[in-house]
């Protein structure tokens, strides 16, 4: 159960949406409780052995909606099966806990919820963080990317007291793509994901603008038309003006992705709220090196591995030289980044670790 599913692109609907098709393809049965967000997606379907089902949406909310029918939708599922996983932050998480029947609940919180500020975002804030305690108070297993995002969260106080289970997102190997987003034999920086405030994009842009290299591109990948909460795609283009070097790709998929890793030489995560980065994993795993922000959970990747460099958020300075240092990383070095990514985070790591999780709730019957 989760607000956005897809075809909605995000870290946390990738890791839903991988974790659900994963354990699919292992024979689980699996149902996803989702919203309409988009009135033209069917109520149901079935998306690569997933049977997903979508309430309808009353109204849109700021980065939320309100949907009375989402928690009875996932009260009616959950009755119904045997374990129930809830991805946070969710607003309507106590009400689908609460609903729940014998299932099993598992809890994967994958980030504190982000608002720019203001009085009014602060209390929202303050509101989907009070529905999320409710909700790990009821779990029978809390699952976050890391123990240092555990840490580091908000809520940590009440995640503590859970069972708690490490497990980092799933990542796939994108590998095997062509570099046709290069232009030239210059320094080609890349950042992928969604088009958004928290993603500190400005700052990357600024940090690029400082390298005075004509040759240097900047290719900026990711959703800019279907965020929750809204893009801010015209602030980063009055940021960028005048710099050709700078080019914004729109939303990637599939072998475009896999295209686009094969164009850059360093990943840029310059995010100001983030508790992982799938995206950053992806980019080591093809042998290139990741600066991101010195973040909870967000620094988990480089310090497990060692491979890429980390950064004070909102500080263009440090993430120019360091964006610097890592495009000059040898080629062993990048290889040995990528065999410590794999090993880490690759192949069916996460979804062994989900698995074998839910067997032991579930006393090793599966669902």
């Amino acid at each position: 159960m989760l607000d956005y599913y897809a075809p909605y692109v995000s870290g946390l609907t990738e890791s839903a949406r991988l974790t659900a098709e994963g354990l699919a393809r292992r024979g689980w049965r699996v149902a996803v409780v989702c919203a309409r967000h988009d009135p033209a997606l069917p109520r149901h379907e079935v998306l690569n052995g997933v049977h997903v089902f979508r309430a309808p949406v009353l109204a849109k909310v700021s980065r939320g909606f309100l949907s009375p029918a989402l928690p009875v939708l996932a009260g009616r599922l959950a009755a119904r099966s045997d374990l129930l996983h809830m991805h946070l932050p969710n607003p309507e998480a106590a009400f689908v806990a609460a609903a729940r029947g014998r299932a099993k609940l598992v809890v994967t919180y994958h980030i504190d919820a982000f608002l720019p500020d203001g009085a009014v975002n602060r209390f929202g804030l303050w509101a989907v963080d009070q529905v999320c305690k409710v909700a790990v108070r009821k779990a029978d297993l809390v699952i976050t990317n890391s123990e240092v995002q555990a840490r580091g969260s908000r809520i940590w106080p009440t995640i503590r007291r859970r069972a708690l289970l490490p497990i980092p997102s799933p990542c796939l190997d994108r590998t095997g793509g062509a570099p046709v987003l290069r232009d030239g034999d210059g320094l080609h920086i890349g950042f992928m994901g969604r088009i958004a405030v928290e993603k500190g994009i400005e700052h990357l842009i600024r940090a690029f603008r400082a390298i005075d290299d004509p040759a240097a591109r900047l290719l900026i990948a990711g959703d800019d038309r279907n965020v929750a909460g809204g893009s801010n795609i015209a602030e980063l283009r009055r940021e960028a003006a005048g710099d050709t070097r700078i080019r914004f790709t729109g939303l990637l998929r599939d072998q475009q992705v896999r295209d686009f890793y094969a164009s850059i030489d360093v990943f840029a995560l310059p995010s100001i709220a983030e508790s992982f980065g799938i995206v950053q994993v992806e980019a080591m795993m093809t042998a290139v090196p990741p600066v991101a922000t010195d973040l909870p959970g967000a620094n988990h990747p480089v310090a497990a591995t060692g491979f890429g460099r980390l950064v004070p958020p909102r500080d263009p300075v440090a993430l120019r030289e360091a964006l610097l240092e890592m495009a000059a990383l040898p080629a062993e070095d990048r290889e040995a980044g990528r065999e410590a990514a794999t090993k880490l985070f690759g192949g069916e790591t996460s979804l062994d670790a989900h698995e074998e999780a839910f067997l032991r709730l579930l006393g090793g019957r599966r669902s």
